[in-house]
């Protein structure tokens, strides 16, 4: 009796599919600091779907913090709000569209509706103050982390557990 084969492009459906399977099985969504200009992996941090994500700094011409939040959305990154304490040069003085302005108990002025994707995220971490980073709850010095003066970019990944370079304890 012959033998049968399967052909060659049944093979490689089954070994791609199998592969695709592995790899989200014993991966992790993730928001992956690379460095701006070589692309080298920082940080990775696991995260899940909808979960937020802020960055804040001193802004350098008013002197005061400015929080930028972000949200995890299919895989994509997305600014939902920004949240400072003075008008200045470089801050928001006018809302858009589909935005709101709320006033927290602390002076804050909250700028919410953007929902909008950010492809192409990135920071220059700073030279005078810092940039922190919180996520699930910890906050991270990005100069602790990347160093002084580095572009940072951020996106979303996956990542095999093995290989997170920073894992958040719970």
């Amino acid at each position: 009796m012959p033998k049968k084969w399967l052909p060659a492009g049944t093979a490689i459906v089954v070994t791609v599919t199998v592969s695709v399977f592995l790899f989200f099985t014993l991966s992790a969504p993730c928001l992956i600091l690379k460095d701006g200009k070589t692309g080298e992996v920082i940080a990775a941090f696991p995260v899940s779907d909808g979960e937020e994500f802020s960055v804040t700094f001193v802004h350098s011409v008013n002197q005061t913090p400015v929080t930028d939040v972000y949200q995890i959305k299919n895989g994509r990154i997305y600014v939902i709000r920004t949240i400072y304490y003075s008008f200045g040069a470089g801050v928001q003085t006018e809302i858009g569209e589909g935005q709101s302005l709320e006033y927290g108990r602390d002076g804050a002025m909250i700028v919410s509706g953007f929902n909008r994707p950010m492809d192409r995220l990135s920071y220059i971490v700073g030279t005078v103050s810092d940039h922190t980073l919180q996520i699930g709850g910890e906050v991270i010095s990005l100069r602790e982390l990347c160093g002084r003066n580095r572009r940072v970019q951020f996106g979303c990944g996956r990542r095999r557990a093995q290989t997170l370079f920073y894992t958040r304890s719970k």
